[in-house]
């Protein structure tokens, strides 16, 4: 074959694979996707993904079929998902309970939080202060200068469990405010919240729910204070841990994102972003995220989400090295 002949077989050769290979990441998915969540039906994770998984699918242009795995508090769902082909059709519905905090609790998870990236945070829930109903304190503030008063019979805290963000949370106040709680782990927040209502411990730090509101409607427990920096637009008239004196700069909440493996291919992560950037604008995702009190992320560049999951992963890890958290 001539020279030049041969230079353009080349060339053609060249073209068609690049045209090959751009069309491959065009057309991701080209099947169903699976959207893991570390938790049975009926729950409140379960529901963020109903919410998610038919527009995701419609901007996918294929099916998101909703997959419930519990297990090793959140973990085993997401070893499953690192188990799986890092390709884009296993996404994690993670938040920092399963991928950050249970592998510095838990010495049976194996995983590590570089595992994982996040694509986009979806959801932040709102988490609240609640007291018993007789407990003799109406704000955060109270709630603490109480506790300084109590140092010889500490006020007590329940949690879901040691090495929960909740348990986390509350260490941190203690080491703020220099106050001292008695610790009371649970198994889950409904345990723990019919036990506030009884009267059997006196606070909690938990996710705002419509149950609890109801409770508190009913005067059965008290709702006194939200840990974000800024009021939650879903409950405006419940003041900020920051208007007050002794937390500020204590902002926390607890947010839902979707995760894939870290060596998933940048064209997936890319078209997957997209599509769920785009599924947080759909005004019926984001009033159906209202009624189960969550609040819409907010848009985010993927570098953006990585610094912001970064920074999460060493905030949490740092409580943990603060209180010697060690895994059980």
């Amino acid at each position: 074959m001539p020279k030049l002949d041969l230079l353009r077989t080349l060339a053609l050769s060249a073209s068609l694979l690049l045209g090959t290979t751009a069309a491959v990441a065009q057309t991701y998915p080209v099947r169903p996707v699976n959207l893991m969540v570390p938790y049975p039906a009926g729950g409140p994770s379960d529901a963020i993904a109903r919410i998610f998984n038919t527009p995701l699918g419609k901007e996918l242009g294929q099916q998101v079929l909703v997959e419930n795995l519990g297990g090793v508090s959140g973990a085993l769902a997401a070893q499953k998902v690192l188990a799986a082909p890092a390709d884009g059709y296993y996404i994690f519905q993670g938040s920092p309970n399963e991928v950050i905090l249970s592998p510095l609790a838990n010495a049976a998870v194996k995983l590590k939080t570089e595992d994982f990236r996040l694509v986009h945070p979806v959801a932040d829930a709102v988490m609240v202060f609640v007291t018993r109903k007789d407990l003799p304190v109406t704000s955060v503030d109270e709630l603490i200068a109480l506790a300084r008063k109590s140092a010889d019979r500490p006020l007590t805290y329940g949690s879901v469990g040691i090495g929960s963000l909740y348990h986390l949370i509350l260490e941190n106040a203690q080491a703020q405010t220099g106050i001292k709680l008695a610790h009371v782990p649970y198994k889950g927040n409904a345990p723990l919240l019919q036990d506030i209502a009884g009267g059997q411990v006196d606070f909690a730090v938990l996710v705002y729910s419509a149950a609890m509101g109801a409770l508190a409607d009913q005067g059965r427990l008290k709702v006194i204070g939200q840990l974000d920096a800024q009021r939650s637009e879903l409950l405006k008239n419940l003041p900020a841990v920051n208007e007050g004196k002794e937390l500020k700069n204590f902002g926390y909440k607890i947010w839902t994102g979707f995760m894939v493996p870290k060596n998933t291919p940048e064209d997936v992560v890319i078209r997957l972003h997209a599509a769920i950037g785009k599924t947080l604008q759909d005004p019926m995702v984001r009033s159906q995220l209202a009624a189960q009190t969550q609040v819409a992320a907010a848009p985010t560049t993927l570098t953006e989400a990585t610094r912001f999951f970064d920074a999460e992963t060493a905030r949490y890890r740092a409580i943990a090295r603060q209180i010697n958290l060690q895994p059980q």
